[in-house]
């Protein structure tokens, strides 16, 4: 049983013939999957959404939903509906027309409506909102009444670009969990555009990352920042130390001077390489119980933590740990193999 839902073979997106915003895209996105596209501003994230949506048509390349080619079928025919980040609501309409205005035009009986459209406040969190005026709605309910308006005319999947964005922090926190939640209720694919990594990997099932146009990799939130394929990703993903070593053989990285055991293999042997640890995965202990060693530089309090920087006759360390420690102290940095990871170097 094939569980693909969308496909996307080959996709190039040239504007005014010159500049290439996608070059040659291909994803597979799976049936009730939450799927986040993920990167920097101007990487072409919401291009491939659109795309996806039939507000562009590529300039190569194909899509497909459910096996069937629809690269030039328009919007309203595709069985999917869109969540913009300006929610583009209807001020003159109060909370319940709003969600029923695509089954109202649809000529859909007003008993189904009103069954419909109360089953989706409920489920959106605004059970009894229905008789409210939405432009005295709070943004987060707004962004709520939004994605029922969406779901209610039962979308195979469901578009959301950047949905988030014009929330403030506590309120974005709430609705990335009432999002994955009400993906996981409703049942269907959602996809989902996104700048912020805390966001993608909170929520997603799969996350593709981009840069200027390309996938630069593909994986589950715990592949993306446990096993970043290239710097651009250990850089964009969290918080990296990144360091040039040498691959001496498999198991064993050299970097900094020393020798270290790690977990990674299928090198060349003395090949050169890029090493990435994370801050919270390195130990400040005694310099007499580590290779490397250095001076605290700077602490820095952070709420769940303290971000470090120790300073080594090589670089500087940044270390996030709930333990404090003195400014100018000597101390040595400590890290075992399953925290080194080793990605091939970018030339």
């Amino acid at each position: 049983m094939n569980d693909e839902i969308i496909r996307l073979d080959s996709v190039s997106k040239t504007f005014d013939g010159v500049e290439e915003i996608l070059h040659r895209v291909s994803l597979s996105i799976k049936k009730n999957e939450f799927f986040t596209l993920l990167g920097p501003s101007g990487c072409g994230k919401t291009t491939i959404l659109r795309i996806i949506g039939g507000f562009e048509t590529p300039s190569e390349g194909s899509v497909y939903f459910d096996g069937i080619d629809i690269t030039n079928l328009p919007p309203n025919k595709r069985e999917l509906n869109t969540v913009f980040q300006k929610y583009a609501l209807f001020p003159h309409l109060n909370v319940f027309d709003n969600v029923a205005f695509g089954l109202a035009i649809k000529k859909t009986s007003k008993d189904i409506i009103e069954q419909k459209v109360e089953r989706m406040l409920e489920l959106v969190g605004l059970k009894g909102f229905g008789k409210r005026d939405v432009t005295s709605l709070s943004g987060g309910q707004q962004q709520r009444v939004a994605i029922a308006r969406a779901l209610v005319n039962e979308p195979k999947v469901l578009l959301l670009d950047e949905p988030l964005g014009a929330l403030d922090a506590k309120l974005r926190k709430e609705m990335q969990n009432e999002l994955k939640k009400i993906q996981k209720e409703v049942g269907i694919t959602f996809i989902f555009v996104t700048h912020d990594q805390e966001e993608a990997l909170s929520m997603s099932d799969t996350i593709v990352i981009l840069n200027r146009g390309n996938i630069v990799q593909i994986g589950s939130p715990t592949d993306i920042y446990n096993e970043p394929e290239n710097r651009f990703v250990a850089e964009f993903v969290g918080e990296s130390n990144i360091v040039e070593g040498i691959m001496k053989k498999d198991y064993l990285v050299s970097f900094d001077g020393f020798d270290f055991e790690c977990v990674d293999t299928g090198f060349k042997d003395n090949e050169e390489v890029e090493v990435v640890l994370r801050p919270e995965d390195i130990d400040i202990t005694s310099p007499e119980n580590a290779k490397i060693t250095g001076v605290v530089k700077s602490i820095v309090f952070k709420g769940v933590h303290y971000e470090i920087r120790v300073e080594t006759d090589k670089r500087t360390y940044i270390i996030h740990t709930t333990d404090y420690c003195d400014v100018d102290r000597q101390v040595g940095l400590s890290f075992g193999p399953e925290d080194i990871h080793v990605m091939y170097k970018d030339y």
